[in-house]
C-alpha cells in the first residue's frame, strides 16, 4: 500500500496539471520543469535512501518518505489553491508549486528501498524474488490507478474556497497520512537490528514509466558484487537503447495531457476525463505486454526491443497526427504496446550479457537510466509541443527508427563463454 500510494500520488498529480498550468495561465514548459525537476533529485537521492536504510532501519526510513510525500503534496495542493483562487499569481502559485516537487523527489524516495528491505527481510530465499515481483507490480499499478482516479477528485468549494483541480494534491496528502500512522502502528521498530537483506532504488513513478524488474533483481543480489561502467562492451548498446527508448517514452507521455486539450479543443477542466482514458490505454497495453504477451511468446531480449520499437515508432507517429479521442487513444496505446516490449528486452539484455557476479551492478544502472529519461524527456516533450503539436510525436517516431537500425547492428545475445570469461576475476 505505501509503494501504491506513492506512485498513484505522484501520476494523479502529474495527470492533472497540464490542466491546471492551462487554467492559471503558465507556460506549458513550466509544467513539465516541474517534474523534471522532481525527478532529477529522486534519481540522486534514491541510491542514498537505499544505503541509508540498511543503517537506520527500514521503518524510520518509511516513515521518512511518507512523510515527505505527505508534506510535499500539501504544499503543492495549498499553493495551487491559492493560484485558482487568485491569492497569487499563476506564476507565483508554480514557482511555490515547484518548491513542494522538490520535497517529493528528495524525500518521497525514501520509503520504497526501505519497503523492499523490510520485504525481503521477512521471507524466506524462496520467497523474496516473488515478494518483491509483488511489490513492483503495486508500484507500476499506482502509475495507472493515479490517472484513473485523478477526474473523480477534482472537489467543488469548502466555503468560499475554491479547491477545483488542486483536489488530487489533497486527497493523496490525506491518503498518505493515513498510511504514515498505519506504518507507525504496524511495522515493527527495527533500529539497530541487523540484517543481511536490502532494497534497491526505484525507478521515478511517472506516467509511461512501467516497472521494469531491475530494481527487484539489484534488491535480491548479494552485496558486494562486481562493479561494470556503462560503457562497458557487453552493455553499451543495451544502456544507449534503454536511455534512447526512455526518453522517446518519456516525451510522449508527459505531452499527451496537452495534445488531448489542444486536439479536442476542450476546456482544461474538462480534458481530464479523456486524458485519463488515454492514459489508461497506454497503461493497460504496456501491462497486456508484459503480463500476457511477452511469457506466451518467451521471445528473447533482441527481439523483444526490435519489435517494440517498429510499434513504438509507428504508435508515436499515429498520435501526432491523430485528431480524435479515439485516435489519439489507440495510437497511444498502441505506442505504449511497443514500449511495453522495449523496457523488459532492455532490462533482461542488460543482465543476461553480464555474469552472476555483475548482476546487482547492472540492475542498478538499467534502473538509473530508466529514471534519468524522466528528467530530461519531459522537458524536451513539451519544449518540442510548444513549436508544433505534432513535433514531439513525430521526433520520438523518427528516434525510434533510427534506435531500431542502431540496435539491429549492435544488439546481440550474449556468449556464454565471453559472459564466464569476463566474470573471472582473473582474467
Amino acid at each position: 500500500m505505501v509503494m501504491l500510494t506513492i506512485a498513484a500520488g505522484n501520476t494523479a498529480l502529474q495527470s492533472v496539471l497540464p490542466a491546471l498550468g492551462r487554467s492559471l495561465g503558465v507556460a506549458d514548459s513550466a509544467v513539465a520543469a516541474a517534474f523534471s525537476v522532481s525527478a532529477l533529485l529522486w534519481v540522486i537521492a534514491a541510491p542514498f535512501w537505499a544505503n541509508r536504510s540498511d543503517r537506520h532501519g527500514r521503518r524510520l526510513m518509511i516513515l521518512f518518505g511518507m512523510g515527505g510525500f505527505c508534506v510535499s503534496l500539501l504544499t503543492c495542493g495549498i499553493f495551487l489553491a491559492a493560484g485558482i483562487n487568485g491569492w497569487i499569481g499563476g506564476t507565483a502559485a508554480f514557482v511555490l508549486f515547484i518548491m513542494g516537487r522538490l520535497i517529493y523527489g528528495t524525500f518521497g524516495s525514501a520509503a520504497p528501498p526501505a519497503v523492499q528491505a523490510m520485504v525481503a527481510g521477512n521471507t524466506t530465499r524462496e520467497e523474496r524474488t516473488r515478494a518483491l515481483t509483488l511489490l513492483a507490480s503495486a508500484f507500476g499499478l499506482g502509475t495507472i490507478l493515479g490517472p484513473a482516479i485523478a477526474p473523480y477528485l477534482i472537489l467543488g468549494h469548502l466555503g468560499t474556497i475554491e479547491i477545483g483541480l488542486s483536489g488530487p494534491a489533497f486527497v493523496f496528502a490525506l491518503f498518505g497520512i493515513a498510511m504514515f500512522v498505519t506504518v507507525r502502528a504496524m511495522l515493527p521498530d527495527d533500529r539497530g537490528l541487523a540484517s543481511e537483506t536490502r532494497g534497491a532504488a526505484n525507478a521515478y513513478p511517472s506516467i509511461g514509466g512501467q516497472a521494469s524488474g531491475a530494481s527487484v533483481r539489484a534488491a535480491t543480489e548479494p552485496k558486494g558484487g562486481m562493479g561494470v561502467s556503462y560503457f562497458d562492451r557487453r552493455i553499451r548498446a543495451w544502456m544507449i537503447a534503454g536511455l534512447v527508448m526512455g526518453h522517446a517514452q518519456a516525451m510522449t507521455g508527459q505531452a499527451i495531457g496537452f495534445l488531448v486539450i489542444d486536439r479536442l479543443n476542450v476546456p482544461p477542466a474538462q480534458a481530464l476525463e479523456p486524458t485519463g482514458i488515454v492514459l489508461m490505454m497506454g497503461a493497460g497495453a504496456a501491462l497486456l505486454v508484459q503480463w500476457g504477451i511477452i511469457p506466451t511468446l518467451n521471445l528473447a531480449p533482441r527481439a523483444l526491443v526490435l519489435v517494440g520499437l517498429v510499434l513504438a515508432a509507428i504508435g508515436t507517429a499515429l498520435t501526432g497526427m491523430a485528431t480524435s479521442l479515439y485516435g489519439i487513444a489507440t495510437a497511444y496505446a498502441l505506442a505504449s504496446l511497443g514500449f511495453g516490449f522495449t523496457r523488459p528486452g532492455f532490462t533482461a539484455g542488460s543482465s543476461l550479457a553480464v555474469g552472476p557476479a555483475q548482476q546487482g551492478s547492472v540492475a542498478g544502472k538499467v534502473t538509473s537510466v530508466n529514471g534519468a529519461s524522466f528528467v530530461l524527456g519531459p522537458s524536451i516533450g513539451v519544449g518540442l509541443y510548444t513549436i508544433w503539436h505534432s513535433l514531439p510525436y513525430l521526433v520520438a517516431g523518427l528516434g525510434c527508427v533510427l534506435l531500431l537500425v542502431y540496435c539491429w547492428f549492435t544488439l546481440r545475445e550474449p556468449d556464454e563463454q565471453e559472459v564466464a570469461a569476463f566474470d573471472d576475476p582473473v582474467v
